[in-house]
């Protein structure tokens, strides 16, 4: 009987620099050494069956994992290494992938830049390979703009921009798919199509609304990439948040990086950190009105203020993050602190109140300064409406947009 180790060696290669051992799936690898997509795939389809039978809400503890023992010194970066073994993740993916607690060396967290030497004991938790085939389907789309070379939507909440591991339909990419193919014509970018990410410029979290755009062919994709990259585009956020807000305005210059904990619950969360895993994170806030005034219960509360953001940079959750740390989560925000609103009709304010009110860019063809707004969703006016019934202060902070411009 062949020995499985002799096994593992010869579908690595004569040549191999590593053992590999596969938690889950009869055979991960293909010639070579390097990670099947298709039998990860497969992998995590069996696993989550395995989580549903035993009734199981998630099966994100059984995501393969892949182990790799160095049998020689290699002296090479740990983000390099990995992209010549799990080939449908770039290295960026993978530098995040390591960053966010999915990749030990020697069973310790580890950076991207950590350096391979005989004997090093690499263990990978494997995230599912994209889903390529992006399926129509008819989902409601709110359209500001469009034309041969992009679109602006106002996206609505609870809704995810791009399929991304168990959500693999209803998202804006599914709804776009069926906007071209059956109201405007035409389709999105090739740009990130690889990683089922056509046409995504930037992005929001599943409950934020108000302003995003996609781009409809490459020349616009990267030039419009290049503006957010150069931080050359213009992006305000409204939020109503828990406390007063002091002073009216200022800038929350704080790093943000990957909350050290990788338990279950925490995995997605952002943090403060002062140390090389924190990046630099700047948004500017002013405050325009403050609430509870004249209401007991919301002063019990500490009143509530309405705040605009203005990001200079894009952080994952920078505002929820800088907002929750300096003790003003924003309302429905239960990750970063923040809790629900009730409100006078009985209904409840349970998802996180953060829209995208406004975006501005330069055309990326015609050059054109472009300016777009998106009123704000019915939930988020709702309470907004509530809390100014309780006594409102309308504060005016220099460079900041007209409400009614939000619809209110």
């Amino acid at each position: 009987m062949t020995d499985p180790r002799q096994q593992r060696d010869e579908r690595a290669g004569p040549n191999a620099d590593d053992d590999v051992q596969a938690s889950i799936g009869d055979d991960l690898l293909l010639p070579g050494g390097k990670v099947d997509p298709v039998a990860i795939q497969k992998a995590i389809e069996e696993a989550h069956a395995r989580a549903l039978d035993a009734g199981e809400d998630s099966a994100d503890e059984q995501l393969p994992r892949v182990t790799l023992t160095l049998k020689r010194d290699l002296q090479t970066r740990l983000d390099k290494y990995l992209t010549s073994r799990i080939t449908f993740m770039s290295r960026t993916q993978l530098q995040r992938l390591i960053e966010s607690g999915g990749v030990t060396v020697n069973g310790r967290q580890a950076k991207p830049s950590t350096k391979l030497v005989l004997g090093d004991r690499v263990e990978v938790v494997v995230p599912p390979p994209p889903e390529k085939t992006i399926k129509p389907e008819e989902i409601a789309l709110e359209v500001l703009f469009e034309d041969q070379h992009l679109i602006v939507l106002n996206k609505q909440p609870d809704i995810i921009v791009h399929p991304a591991r168990s959500e693999l339909s209803g998202t804006m990419i599914n709804a776009l798919a069926w906007h071209f193919a059956h109201v405007s014509g035409g389709g999105l970018s090739a740009v990130g199509e690889e990683f089922a990410r056509p046409g995504v410029v930037h992005r929001l979290d599943r409950h934020t609304s108000g302003c995003i755009v996609f781009a409809k062919d490459d020349e616009a994709h990267w030039k419009l990439g290049r503006q957010f990259e150069k931080r050359r585009v213009d992006k305000r956020y409204l939020a109503i948040v828990q406390g007063r807000v002091e002073p009216e305005g200022q800038v929350i210059d704080l790093p943000i990086g990957p909350h050290p904990s990788r338990e279950k619950g925490y995995r997605e969360k952002q943090v403060v950190r002062h140390d090389d895993l924190g990046k630099p994170s700047v948004t500017i806030c002013r405050v325009r009105e403050r609430y509870g005034a004249q209401s007991p219960e919301h002063e019990r509360a500490g009143g509530y203020s309405l705040v605009e953001l203005e990001l200079k940079t894009g952080r994952t959750h920078q505002i929820r993050v800088h907002l929750g740390y300096n003790g003003w989560p924003i309302v429905g925000d239960d990750m970063y602190g923040g809790k629900r609103l009730a409100l006078a009709d009985g209904s409840v304010i349970e998802r996180q109140m953060l829209h995208a009110g406004l975006l501005a860019f330069e055309h990326p063809v015609s050059g054109e300064a472009m300016v777009f707004t998106a009123p704000l969703p019915v939930d988020m006016a709702a309470a907004i409406a509530h809390l100014r019934a309780s006594g409102a202060e309308s504060v005016h902070v220099e460079g900041t947009v007209p409400l009614s411009r939000f619809g209110l």
